[in-house]
């Protein structure tokens, strides 16, 4: 049996207008050499921290073309048997590099030279810790890493009800091998500390778990190839052995409440598939999520038994202990009410200081501007 070169058997046209710009132009001839088979090894690299410096050329490279608009700069460049193309973004730190190539080795070997030395490591820092900022964009997702400050947890545990602090001393500890069920729920008022609790759980759990923060949820459970994205998605840790991902999702009342089936779709069944159904056996994924609805209003398929790995009420601290934070600090617990403060009450009664605010003095007259 013979084989058909691809673009013989389907015949490949490109066309630009008006739609397109200057960069969408390059990218066609950067893959006009691959497309075509006269360089069929292709090679990719996605890069961050990159050096103001940083060419992301080889030595002798030659300059075909350069792109420059409000969100990019691409270069097109070429040597003998191959064809580079190096992008960086200006809202960010990151780009990419691909190169093709007449044989793989040679493919390799120009990349490696494109990119040695580009990315800036940053210092190591025991209180920072990297998460990856999940979003969809035009031409897809893009995750964006950032390196957190995250609080070490027996530096905050006073922060939490005694009961509350001693459930979340077992998640804290636990391992990757102790891991059984896949959904975290944080559950409680607003100003009680959730997000500063999952930044201190990142940091001990960092030896083996990548934290993603998706900014959008209700996009990623309303589009499939989002949803794959971040739950299979490139991390390019795996390298060392097992590693999880973590999903943090952030104030997800909607998703997660009693009436979510009506409400939101597709979108609960695909977190549940996502916790314990194929895709997440597929995968060792958690989810995070937070939500400000009372544990007793949520959905019963999203706390039945053997689902989540841990449910914590976040509550304010009691009037003793919120009394207790108080004094440690010098101050008088007499602003404190009698069921207790959240944590960010306590901090502003710390802290002191007016809050500047306005209020009406009577109710807006008809014809007034709102």
């Amino acid at each position: 049996m013979s084989l058909v070169e691809p673009t013989a058997a389907v015949p490949v046209t490109s066309w630009v207008d008006d739609g397109d710009g200057v960069i969408d132009v390059l990218d066609v001839l950067a893959l006009s050499a691959f497309v075509s088979g006269r360089q069929p090894h292709a090679r990719t690299r996605r890069l961050t921290n990159l050096r103001k410096d940083a060419t992301l050329l080889p030595e002798g490279a030659a300059v075909l073309r350069e792109a420059v608009d409000d969100q990019d700069r691409s270069t097109l460049a070429a040597g003998e048997g191959w064809t580079l193309r190096a992008t960086r973004w200006h809202h960010s730190r990151n780009g990419s590099v691909t190169v093709t190539a007449v044989d793989a080795e040679l493919a390799d070997r120009i990349l490696a030279s494109a990119v040695d030395g580009a990315e800036e490591v940053p210092p190591p820092a025991d209180d920072a810790v990297p998460i990856g900022f999940w979003h969809s964009a035009q031409h897809g997702p893009r995750r964006r890493e950032r390196r957190i400050g995250a609080p070490d947890w027996t530096e905050i545990r006073g922060n939490y009800a005694a009961k509350t602090a001693e459930a979340i001393d077992r998640l804290m500890g636990l391992e990757a091998e102790s891991v059984n069920g896949r959904l975290l729920l944080l559950h409680g008022p607003p100003g009680t500390g959730k997000t500063t609790l999952l930044r201190a759980l990142a940091r001990r759990w960092r030896n083996w778990c990548q934290v993603d923060c998706v900014l959008d949820p209700e996009r990623l459970f309303a589009e499939p190839a989002y949803l794959m994205d971040t739950a299979l998605g490139v991390d390019g840790d795996d390298e060392g052995g097992r590693r999880w991902r973590l999903l943090l999702l952030e104030d997800c009342d909607e998703l997660v409440r009693g009436e979510a089936k009506q409400a939101t779709g597709q979108a609960l069944s695909r977190l549940l598939n996502l916790t314990d159904g194929l895709l997440g056996q597929g995968r060792d994924v958690l989810v995070a999520i937070t939500t400000n609805e009372d544990l007793a209003k949520l959905h019963p398929a999203v706390v039945r038994p053997g689902r989540c790995l841990a449910q914590l009420h976040v509550a304010p601290l009691p009037f003793d202990e919120a009394a207790a934070w108080l004094e440690t600090s010098g101050v008088s617990p007499a602003g404190i009410g009698p069921d207790g403060a959240t944590l960010a009450e306590l901090y502003e009664l710390r802290d002191g200081g007016p809050r500047v605010s306005v209020t009406a003095d009577q109710p807006a007259g008809v014809g007034m501007y709102l």
